[in-house]
């Protein structure tokens, strides 16, 4: 175990200047004795560079020459750091008290675990879990992902309910630690996904190789969540269901990916034919489209899964389909599902 390995926090940031006046100082007073704090900027078009360099002169930008989406934005951006640990952090979360340390504590005890995630509340409820990981990620049988904490829609209070460290599927990419030689072995992100879901295809194909995913309830940090992208944006919808397909089709065996495409596609058909009963004629549209660019990538994903699958334990899966247990069984809370 090494003493205090180095940590790059690194901020994304594409138009944010908002989120960095609010939500920096808390990272910047950050107590961890080998820390670096990075900003990467997206080519941003609002004020957010004159705002740090005016006001954070001493703090290092790294600057991508396009928006490369969060995917390739990170992609570019951490090609460029140096460190043990990368620290992945939302522009909109604030961070307070040890938030670094417990993590790293936790993932240098064992090689295996190359990515973790602290607790996940949200900002603006601080006693309840934030949407995007809350306390840790899973998918059931036919890929959909949910949380300990958050299944849907549903958010659950944190009353202590999930203070047990877990290796789970997932980490949230709002606040995602993971080893530099992994991220450098699994080759980053996926940069065809642009956004969303790029963390889950990251850690699928980590646990595809060995490796284990963990959740540290030991730290916390607060999450305002949807500052990009608003929940009902057609192409949000459009990025969730073509690079849901994407993980499963490159992430699973040839006949295992087959049988799951084909029940997601009447999956989502289900959920066309309720954005039209909603009179959310563009979000409808927007699953069409995932879909034509699903069977358009067919065999470009194809190509990117892997020759050799290594079986790794079945931590973070539910066996079960999480939208039957959800949406008939009226299963809200992670704790009623049932085994």
């Amino acid at each position: 175990m090494k003493n205090n390995p180095k940590v790059a926090v690194v901020i994304l940031n594409w138009n944010g200047r908002k989120y960095l006046e609010q939500f920096l100082p808390s990272v910047l007073a950050t107590s961890y004795p080998n820390l670096e704090i990075i900003i990467g900027d997206n080519d941003s078009t609002d004020d957010s560079i004159s705002f740090l360099k005016a006001n954070y002169p001493d703090l290092r930008i790294i600057h991508n020459d396009q928006n490369y989406g969060f995917a390739g934005g990170y992609n570019q951006v951490l090609a460029q750091v140096d460190a043990d640990y990368f620290v992945l952090l939302n522009s909109d979360v604030e961070v307070s008290g040890e938030w670094i340390h417990p993590v790293i504590q936790l993932m240098e005890v064992n090689s295996q675990i190359v990515v973790a995630q602290p607790k996940i509340l949200s900002y603006h409820d601080k006693e309840s879990f934030e949407y995007s990981g809350a306390a840790g990620g899973f998918i059931d049988f036919l890929a959909y992902p949910f949380c300990r904490g958050r299944i849907f829609d549903t958010l659950e209070k944190d009353d202590g309910q999930y203070d047990d460290a877990i290796e789970i599927f997932w980490a949230s990419g709002a606040a995602l630690f993971i080893k530099k030689n992994a991220w450098i072995e699994i080759g980053g992100f996926d940069e065809d996904f642009f956004a969303h879901m790029e963390e889950i295809d990251l850690c699928w194909r980590l646990k595809n190789r060995g490796y284990q995913i963990w959740y540290c309830p030991d730290a916390k940090v607060y999450h305002v969540g949807g500052g990009t992208l608003n929940a009902e944006s057609p192409f949000k919808t459009f990025l969730n269901f073509r690079n849901n397909l994407w993980m499963i089709h490159k992430n699973s065996s040839a006949s295992t990916a087959l049988f799951k495409v084909v029940i997601r596609f009447f999956m989502d058909f289900l959920s066309l034919l309720k954005f039209l009963v909603e009179g959310k004629t563009k979000n409808a549209l927007a699953i069409s489209k995932a879909h034509v660019a699903f069977l358009r990538n067919w065999k470009k994903n194809a190509s990117k899964r892997p020759a050799n699958f290594k079986k790794y334990n079945a931590a973070g899966v539910y066996p079960k389909s999480i939208v039957w247990q959800y949406f008939v069984r009226n299963k809200k809370r992670f704790t009623d599902l049932p085994a």
